[in-house]
């Protein structure tokens, strides 16, 4: 999608997601907040550093990865000059936020591509991968959240969404075969969001679920060398 057509959704985008994911029982924060807690559970509530949001759209990862990770340095891109105008000031004027990639740094310690890749041509996805890689520190993370075509409510979902008209969703294999072949190592993926609100009792219990293929989405994770 070119950037005038996510620009043309960055103010119905909150109520869009609100409304795809109703039927879980939550809107779109909740999932963005469950992202970030993943994230803190995988690197540990005192990961320190330089985080990029990449494709960051409105903000709503962004303002729990600021949530979450208060002592880091937060940075955001994205290619609609309108989404990044949603970002809350809170959040926007804590570090650079910008749709020009050649203003990113080159010495990210975590990088988090969140719903993003399904958006890319696939001609061109292991590029933006090796872009990415090419902008992490040595000992860097690369973090790619997806949503998962084997689960039918995520399927229904993208099939119905506005700004996913076309997309072809990645298997999770596609997503650890990019990664190894930008270069990254020690590969690690899990299954993420399992249960709606009227099971949330179960969801203490959805840490243990990673090799469980029914996650509505899944997250790989990688890392650069250190030397």
């Amino acid at each position: 999608m070119p950037p005038q057509d996510f620009d043309s959704h960055s103010e119905t985008y909150r109520d869009t997601l609100d409304q795809l994911t109703r039927i879980t029982g939550e809107g779109g924060e909740y999932f963005a907040e469950l992202k970030a807690r993943y994230l803190a559970r995988a690197l540990g509530a005192d990961f320190s550093g330089k985080i990029l949001d990449f494709g960051c759209g409105i903000g709503l990862l962004s303002r729990y990865l600021h949530r979450y990770f208060p002592a880091c340095d937060l940075h955001g891109y994205d290619i609609s000059t309108s989404s990044l105008e949603q970002i809350e000031p809170a959040i926007s004027s804590s570090g650079k936020f910008t749709s020009h990639e050649n203003e990113l740094d080159k010495d990210y310690d975590l990088i988090v591509i969140a719903n993003v890749m399904h958006h890319i041509a696939p001609e061109n996805q292991l590029d933006a991968i090796s872009r990415q890689y090419a902008r992490l520190a040595p000992g860097g993370t690369l973090v790619v959240f997806e949503h998962n075509p084997t689960n039918p409510l995520t399927r229904w979902a993208v099939s119905v969404c506005a700004f996913d008209v076309g997309v072809v969703l990645l298997w999770p294999r596609e997503v650890r075969a990019y990664l190894r072949r930008a270069g990254l190592n020690d590969l690690n993926q899990a299954y993420i969001t399992f249960f709606p609100r009227w099971f949330s009792w179960l969801r203490t219990f959805e840490s243990f679920l990673g090799w469980c293929p029914l996650g509505a989405q899944y997250a790989v994770m990688g890392r650069k060398n250190t030397g």
